[in-house]
């Protein structure tokens, strides 16, 4: 044996160990999915319900959000499926495994709206920030990589809920 085909079979079964650990990653990132829909819906009501003085300032903003979002949605999905896993298959399972809390009240003001709104974005930038440090510590960089686009969303999406919401 020469010395070549003594490290390969080493490097296939550190890769193998290596891939073994990065299991809970399509697990971790399958748990943000129902927050993610539960976001969008929040979002894409208050979108269809706002009314009052704030309409303007919120109306269209509210469904730019809710569109990224859901964008976001499908690309942990397909995240997911790349890395074998299984992702959120029908509206009960969202509505065992979320975090966010439905809002399903008849009227809400708007400045109310935006502060929930902005609050269940921290909530998710948050979750999203202990699967980046999940994905870092098993050294799946892709999905570092994407999450930290996705972050950089849910902040951006709170800049703007908690300006918009100030009194003034």
């Amino acid at each position: 044996m020469t010395p070549q085909t003594q490290i390969a079979p080493a490097r296939h079964r550190e890769n193998r160990s290596h891939h073994a650990n990065r299991s809970d990653i399509p697990v971790a990132l399958t748990a943000l999915l129902p927050d993610m829909f539960a976001l969008y819906l929040k979002t894409q009501n208050f979108h269809w319900h706002v009314s009052g003085r704030q309409f303007r300032d919120c109306h269209l903003p509210l469904d730019d959000q809710a569109a990224q979002i859901l964008a976001t949605t499908d690309l942990i999905a397909e995240r997911v499926r790349r890395l074998g896993g299984r992702t959120i298959t029908y509206i009960g399972h969202i509505g065992q495994l979320q975090h966010i809390e439905d809002n399903d009240a008849d009227e809400v003001e708007p400045r109310d709206m935006l502060a929930e709104l902005l609050k269940d974005n921290w909530l998710l930038a948050k979750h999203m920030q202990a699967t980046h440090a999940l994905c870092d510590e098993r050294g799946d960089v892709v999905s570092a990589r994407l999450i930290e686009n996705w972050i950089d969303e849910a902040e951006g999406r709170a800049w703007f809920l908690r300006d918009a919401a100030r009194p003034g």
